[in-house]
């Protein structure tokens, strides 16, 4: 294996871009070439949750052409990853070719930690970080994908890095896309929890998969007054300090 496509999806793209610079950085020092996917932003799956069907399938269709089976996926998001893996054959279910291409893609679709430890079989990467962190655990990686140990796995692996155990951290974040606007105290009492968790570990970084549940925890530390800082996984895999 040699090259890796690679899927940036839309909240990096926009609100956090170094995620999809560190992804690559982290996969080209694993002696890869890394292909962006062109021609495709977003998953669809923001619309796909609210019901706008033919948005969500203009948005797949877009995707769809934009990737070939046997080259792997690699997408720096377990939301995003599930929606490609999983809500995909709902959503074009009534598309024959379409079907038959998300079919064809899905074994070679791959979320970032996912894709370093069970297809690389790597566990160190060579970074160095020297900051104490806790990490949080994305609802679609962990409960749609099935990915609970891996960010760990390599975290746990990087030199300098303090790891704070964050307690009762399978609770979610609140975010939950659309959720977050639509329920917007329930999202924030969820919020709240999860805060108050983050400060009683004393980390000094706040580590996820998901660049939704970055922004929730960030937006919520940062209107609170807090320091306490967060980063992307890659961001941590991709760093060398000294």
């Amino acid at each position: 294996m040699t090259e890796v496509q690679l899927f940036s999806t839309c909240l990096a793209e926009e609100f956090f871009p170094e995620v999809n610079d560190a992804a690559a950085t982290v996969l080209e020092r694993l002696r890869l070439k890394v292909t962006p996917v062109r021609g495709a932003f977003c998953c669809g799956q923001v619309a796909f949750n609210e019901g706008f069907r033919d948005e969500a399938l203009d948005l797949s269709r877009r995707f769809l052409n934009s990737v070939e089976p046997g080259v792997p996926i690699v997408v720096p998001s377990g939301s995003c990853t599930s929606m490609l893996k999983i809500f995909y054959g709902d959503l074009l279910a009534d598309d024959a070719a379409l079907s038959a291409k998300a079919m064809a893609i899905r074994p070679w679709v791959f979320e970032l930690s996912q894709f370093i430890v069970n297809v690389l079989k790597v566990k160190y990467i060579g970074a160095r970080y020297e900051r104490a962190v806790a990490y949080h655990p994305s609802c679609h990686l962990m409960r749609e994908l099935g990915v609970r140990n891996e960010p760990m796995t390599l975290l746990s692996a990087v030199a300098g890095i303090r790891i704070r155990e964050l307690r009762d951290r399978e609770e979610c974040c609140g975010f939950g896309g659309m959720f977050s606007v639509k329920f917007p105290h329930i999202s924030a009492s969820m919020l709240d929890d999860k805060l108050a968790r983050i400060r009683e570990s004393r980390a000094e970084v706040v580590v996820a998969n998901d660049c939704g549940c970055l922004m929730q925890i960030g937006g919520g530390l940062s209107r609170a007054g807090d320091k306490i800082e967060v980063r992307h996984l890659a961001e941590v895999l991709a760093a060398r300090q000294r």
